[in-house]
């Protein structure tokens, strides 16, 4: 068994305290504290400090060659012991490379760049233990290994050209992680990686495309996210010319005026690009927060442009050079309320369930109402007694909560609001006021009530329609639309037979 003297004895030993000291500080630095960057870097640091001050005192100086009149046992030691420092120096500066980069709060890019720093901080470590451990002339041993790095360069020639080329790009930046690209062959995609060899691209399909980077570096290439992340968008539509363009141009600028997908500044615009007997043809232009909105607000100022137009009386030209016969027009007026109103039942989802015969009833109970531009239509938490579909028009639902106004929504031809307070007797969850002279068709409970007492059963399919709208507008509100759709699927079924005393 060993006495507390032998103990001290091996403790003063310099093979054993290095062996000791290395062994701790590698446990320590890598394995412990291997997920935690700073506190490494603390550690690895003290234990280098520890380690220079060992070997100092033991008069291993580790970068001077080694006493040429030491024994062979020594020598070993001697550049054991160098080595070890030597590793741990590099560790050193390494965990410095890390926590700088981390604090600094560089992109994911940057870890090319710091992977460079690290890779040169290792050859000079291996450099050092070649100099100064085996006491090998370093520069002739680089000036002889010219050739192999030749050979070397040949057989990695087109590896050796991506990752050239991508600290190329890397240091001028053209692009970043999360920005969207267009190449010249076609390609399209948000960057999701850089590394050495390559940038990857996630494309519109959710596709993983990868470009090396000496493609990327030769290639004609279109960063869609910057200077602003924002980005334009030009839509065309052609009408038969049976209006002036100016209404047309107004009837667009509606369209853009109640879109909720795109930007308000700067400012949408319509413009007549071309006119001839056969079509007026328009281009409008605006712009969304991101590219990636840019498929979500095509669709709906598409979708806007139809509504819109059906409801002013524009019709949609043929493409140019297609020729068809003209459909003889319609003597019947449009604007008739049985016609209309049954037209926007027939778009409502809400209304879905009912029969031909149920909606044409309630068809022949909707009236017209009007409301000028800048006219409240509805007050925020105010229970509205009818059901209101926009028929031509924007409106704009807005919500006050203290000092703060939070914009719901847009309202356009064939939207609708007050069904809240016409199934459940539940206010209106913002106020609605007209953006410009709006038109709508009005449900009243009393026009609906004897559809419900015809077909009590009408109000479980009206109340299930209505809990899916509420976890919509819930949303908007940022709130859990689950929870809310659970909750008012059976208690907004239970408000509607009470209020109709079904």
């Amino acid at each position: 068994m060993l006495s507390y003297s032998d103990l001290t004895d091996m403790l003063h030993d310099p093979i054993i305290s290095t062996g000791i000291l290395a062994v701790v500080g590698a446990v320590v630095t890598r394995v412990l504290l291997r997920n935690r960057p700073t506190h490494r870097l603390v550690g690895q640091l003290i234990f280098f400090a520890a380690l220079t001050a060992l070997l100092f005192h033991h008069d291993i100086v580790p970068y001077e060659p080694g006493p040429a009149d030491a024994s062979k046992l020594q020598r070993v030691f001697v550049g054991l012991a160098k080595v070890i420092w030597w590793t741990n120096a590099a560790w050193s500066l390494i965990s410095v490379v890390r926590v700088f980069l981390i604090f600094e709060r560089q992109p994911r890019e940057g870890r090319l760049l710091q992977d460079l720093v690290v890779g040169i901080i290792y050859v000079g470590a291996i450099l050092s233990v070649v100099a100064y451990v085996f006491n090998a002339p370093v520069g002739t041993l680089i000036a002889t290994s010219g050739v192999f790095a030749i050979i070397l360069g040949l057989a990695l020639q087109s590896t050796l050209s991506d990752v050239f080329s991508g600290i190329a790009l890397n240091l001028s930046k053209p692009y970043g992680v999360g920005d969207w690209l267009s190449l010249g062959s076609g390609i399209e995609g948000k960057v999701v990686e850089t590394n050495w060899r390559a940038t990857h691209l996630l494309n519109g399909a959710n596709d993983l495309v990868i470009v090396p980077n000496s493609d990327l570096a030769k290639a004609r290439l279109t960063n869609l996210s910057s200077p602003q992340r924002s980005h334009g968008v030009s839509l065309t539509v052609r009408f038969k010319p049976d209006k002036a363009p100016s209404a047309m141009v107004e009837v667009m600028r509606t369209v853009l005026l109640s879109g909720n997908s795109i930007l308000s500044a700067p400012e949408p615009s319509v413009q007549v690009r071309m006119l001839d007997a056969s079509a007026v043809e328009l281009e409008l232009s605006f712009k969304v927060a991101d590219i990636a909105a840019v498929g979500r607000a095509r669709t709906e100022i598409f979708d806007l442009i139809y509504r819109h137009a059906k409801a002013a009386g524009l019709e949609l030209a043929l493409p140019q050079g297609t020729s068809a016969p003209s459909a003889p027009k319609s003597g019947k007026d449009d604007a008739s309320r049985p016609g209309t109103a049954r037209r926007l039942l027939d778009a409502i989802a809400l209304f879905s369930s009912l029969s031909e015969e149920e909606r044409e009833a309630l068809a022949l109970t909707m009236s017209r109402r009007s409301f000028r531009k800048g006219e409240v239509m509805a007050a925020q938490d105010a229970v509205p007694k009818s059901l209101m579909i926009v028929r031509s028009g924007v409106a704009t639902v807005t919500r006050q909560e203290k000092t703060r106004e939070t914009e719901l929504g847009r309202l356009a031809p064939g939207d609708f609001f007050g069904e809240g307070g016409l199934l459940t007797g539940a206010g209106e969850p913002g106020t609605v006021k007209a953006l410009t002279n709006v038109v709508v068709y009005e449900i009243t409970q009393e026009g609906l009530a004897s559809l419900l007492r015809d077909r009590p059963s009408m109000a479980d399919e009206l109340g299930t329609l209505l809990a899916r709208r509420s976890a919509g507008d819930a949303r908007h509100l940022a709130k859990s639309s689950e929870t809310t759709s659970a909750l008012t699927v059976s208690r907004l079924t239970e408000r509607i037979r009470h209020l109709f005393s079904l």
